[in-house]
């Protein structure tokens, strides 16, 4: 006998696997026991609609399972479905709800409705294909302030008033705050856009093919995500005219460059706000009630006290909605996505994707498809296909939207992985739980990380360890995505928490251990074509203690596998999981990997590629 059972990772119960498209078939199997007398409803709701749920009745086939198919013509959205069993004995009815477990793609059953967690379908309008550039890239975060200083003896490029600059390079990054945790005294070390361009032999050296710049534009901060003037650069990072250069530079080099869009707010020093005065005594919308900026803002008490970014007085946030700030953005030829994409930039990374309204972000899509070979990625950092912002289920994965978004999950998925502080089952059916929400495309674009300007340094969460950052970049660069190597991480910076995380970047003491392997896994990922664009199968041993993925396709594959445990380990394939396929469905995992031996803390790495 049989028990209920439903597993939509599996093409024996879904098909096909994961997100589908609007007018794309969907065949769905429900294994049930005694099935001549059972009778089984699938129930279905698409969020958002009128209609509520809707209930089809599924028909019963052989090997005791229940079988119903659909087209996808109700439009896209999120569907959330589970099945409704009812057994008839003797003139009774006992019924079962089967639904989604909260984790795995293997489902439990519940004994009341109310309770049930369904399952979710994504159904998308379009696939989001990038630009092949995109795909095939390995990008490289660069803070501008922390990176290189390309002037003679180091000199600052027009310090700002009222900041301190460091006295060298190596000297650890310090904040001056008041008694209210606000900062007083913004540091800087200088770093420039001629920096960055006399760094670029070294970028090609390591196998950089595309950089994402943290904000460029005139700023108060080091960080520049309070923005003062969204069409001039930085004074301190140089002139346009060297922001051209560096762009002429980098794509010679066949290094592409997206840049940091921070639209949600802007700095309370900006010509748009100025309550500093820093514009004039009275322009901007805290100084002057009639300013054209005025209806971007909204004041509580006019001009102290109005509405921030998360509380933080210094970036005063602007309303999306506003018709004149959006033209301001990205409405015609004048904007600022339009001048500074007109002058080469690649793409965009959308900063706090989340206080952006879906309408500001499909205005920023629309404007990028009037050029060639764009790319617009979102800071998401949860699951991004059922993301609720501010009471609003986003649409970020339907199309015409953004293409794909940072993969923060990935980072904290390879750190529990490493230090094994959750179980290997439950990291690899959150990998694919992932996978099958998004859009086969959105996925692929996603762009990874290890680590960026807002978490700790990975070297510093993995104690150090040399062979554990190897494993952490061979994870990154197996998984599905776009790899993104946070500067400095090559060269062996650690560092807790902001500012710590944002060094000046080592030059006179690179780790050539840590280089050296990082350039391994680029040059792997630029070797084999099947870690860009092959298929995902994530497997594991408890027992053994040991996780790997395998990147395939029809006539090449790359194995990579890791030993968590402290000692060797002779691999047995009949010991081996995966969320993807039956236990015991290991034929050619067996001809492959049977016997293989990795050592204490080791890995392995295997290839067939023609």
């Amino acid at each position: 006998m049989t028990r209920i059972y439903f597993n939509p990772w599996l093409e024996r119960y879904k098909q096909p696997f994961g997100a589908v498209q609007e007018g794309a078939m969907v065949k769905i199997w429900l294994s049930v026991p005694e099935q001549r007398n059972t009778k089984v409803l699938l129930i279905v709701r698409k969020e958002g609609s009128s209609s509520g749920q809707k209930i089809f009745s599924m028909e019963p086939t052989s090997e005791d399972r229940f079988h119903f198919q659909t087209i996808m013509d109700q439009g896209w959205g999120l569907y959330f479905y589970y099945f409704k069993i009812i057994h008839e004995s003797e003139g009774y009815e006992t019924i079962q709800y089967y639904g989604f477990n909260g984790q795995g793609g293997e489902g439990q059953i519940y004994g009341s409705e109310r309770d049930v967690v369904p399952y979710q379908l994504t159904c998308y309008q379009k696939s989001e294909v990038a630009p092949k550039w995109y795909r095939d890239a390995v990008f490289y975060q660069i803070f501008p302030d922390r990176f290189a200083n390309g002037n003679p003896e180091r000199k600052i490029n027009q310090p700002k008033k009222n900041t301190f600059i460091y006295a060298t390079e190596e000297d650890e990054p310090f904040y001056i705050k008041n008694q209210k945790n606000e900062i007083v005294r913004w540091d800087f070390f200088g770093g420039n856009f001629k920096g960055i361009q006399d760094k670029i032999p070294y970028l090609q050296e390591l196998g950089i093919t595309a950089l994402y710049l943290n904000p460029i534009f005139e700023a108060s901060s080091n960080h520049r995500y309070d923005t003062n003037d969204y069409f001039k650069v930085d004074s301190v990072l140089g002139t346009e005219e060297d922001f051209r250069n560096l762009i002429g530079a980098l794509h010679m080099a066949g290094i592409a460059v997206i840049l940091d869009g921070v639209f949600s707010h802007v700095g309370k020093d900006s010509r748009y706000f100025n309550i500093s005065g820093l514009y004039g005594e009275n322009s901007g919308a805290a100084r002057d009630p009639q300013s054209e900026y005025r209806d971007w803002f909204t004041f509580n008490h006019y001009p102290d006290d109005y509405k921030s970014w998360w509380g933080v007085a210094d970036l005063p946030e602007v309303i999306k909605d506003n018709p004149a700030y959006q033209e301001f953005i990205y409405g015609d030829l004048d904007s600022v996505l339009s001048k500074w994409t007109s002058m080469g930039v690649d793409g965009w990374r959308l900063d706090v994707a989340d206080e952006l309204t879906d309408d500001f972000i499909a205005g920023i899509r629309k404007n990028l498809l009037s050029y060639q070979e764009k790319i617009l990625i979102g800071e998401v950092w949860e699951d991004a296909s059922n993301k609720i912002a501010y009471d609003t289920r986003r649409k970020y994965v339907f199309g015409d939207h953004l293409q794909g978004v940072m993969n923060y999950p990935l980072r904290e998925q390879i750190l529990d992985l490493l230090k094994q502080s959750r179980s290997l089952q439950n990291i690899c059916e959150e990998m694919v739980r992932y996978q099958e929400n998004y859009p086969a495309d959105f996925y692929f674009n996603q762009l990874n990380n290890i680590g960026t300007h807002d978490t700790e340094r990975i070297l510093t969460m993995l104690n150090s360890s040399v062979e554990a950052l190897d494993q952490a970049w061979g994870l990154m660069f197996m998984m599905p995505g776009i790899p993104c190597v946070y500067y400095g991480d090559e060269a062996g910076l650690t560092g807790g928490k902001d500012p710590d995380n944002r060094k000046f970047f080592p030059w006179n003491s690179i780790d050539p251990r840590l280089f050296k392997n990082c350039q391994k896994w680029i040059e792997r990922r630029k070797k084999y074509d099947v870690m860009k664009y092959g298929q995902f199968f994530p497997f594991y041993s408890q027992a053994q203690q040991i996780f790997g993925i395998i990147r395939y396709s029809e006539n090449s594959y790359v194995i990579y596998a890791i030993n968590l445990s402290d000692q060797e380990q002779s691999l047995n394939v009949g010991e081996l999981s995966s969320p993807r396929a039956y236990k015991g469905e290991y034929a050619v995992l067996e001809r492959i990997l049977e016997g293989e031996v990795i050592g204490p803390k080791g890995s392995l790495f295997m290839y067939d590629t023609e």
